[in-house]
């Protein structure tokens, strides 16, 4: 089985037209109601709760009920089979992964759930996109820039593409016009917000995220 010929899951659609993926990493998974609440408020669809916050599989069952017809919740920092099957059990839209592990993205494919899984070098995130991934990710995307698209569609043109890990305000349009299928941002948009930080800005930075991704996907 080859990316050219498998049937592909796709990234969930509200994640593919905002092109936006918010990474949440908090202190504990009840912290991430008033964060949640504020981004889909301010118009962000699609949230990557990670599992390194203690507590997130358990509560996202009720993130789901809550938010679920409002934004795409997924997972991430997906590293085993465990994991995973945990987080399609509970329902999740998509899963997330840092690292390139062809087997995961395989069981992830067979249970029927998109997984993004990260990478850096052409051979990893070709691996990753021929295995059959909804899109890879370019972690950490702030190490090789934009322009890393446009080389990796040289040989491989139909790959789907995700950065992630330092992206700014000021970044998202130069990898949005290289190509990316959307953007992945934690700490530049949430600020100090999962630390107790105001909320009100934290809506403002949503809103300019979600504004910037709205113009330079247009």
């Amino acid at each position: 089985m080859t990316g050219d010929t498998l049937s592909r899951l796709l990234i969930p659609a509200r994640t593919t037209e905002t092109k936006l993926i918010v990474v949440v990493r908090a202190q504990h998974a009840t912290d991430y109601d008033r964060i949640l609440e504020t981004l889909v408020d301010s118009g962000v669809a699609s949230v990557e709760l990670t599992l390194t916050t203690p507590g997130t599989l358990e509560r996202l069952p009720r993130l789901l009920a809550v938010y679920g017809d409002a934004a795409d919740i997924g997972v991430g920092t997906v590293t085993d089979a465990g994991q995973l099957m945990t987080a399609v059990d509970a329902g999740a839209h998509y899963v997330v992964t840092p690292i390139t592990d062809v087997g995961l993205v395989e069981e992830a494919h067979r249970a029927g759930m998109p997984i993004v899984p990260g990478g850096l070098t052409p051979t990893e995130l070709f691996s990753a996109w021929r295995a059959g991934a909804a899109a890879v990710k370019i972690f950490p995307a702030n190490q090789v820039g934009a322009g890393y698209v446009k080389d990796l569609r040289g040989p491989f043109p139909g790959i789907s593409v995700v950065p992630s890990g330092g992206i700014g305000l000021g970044e998202v349009g130069p990898w949005l016009a290289a190509g990316a299928a959307a953007v992945s941002v934690g700490g530049p948009l949430l600020g100090d917000a999962v630390r107790g930080g105001d909320l009100g800005e934290l809506r403002q930075r949503a809103a300019a995220f979600v504004a910037a991704c709205r113009r330079d996907a247009a």
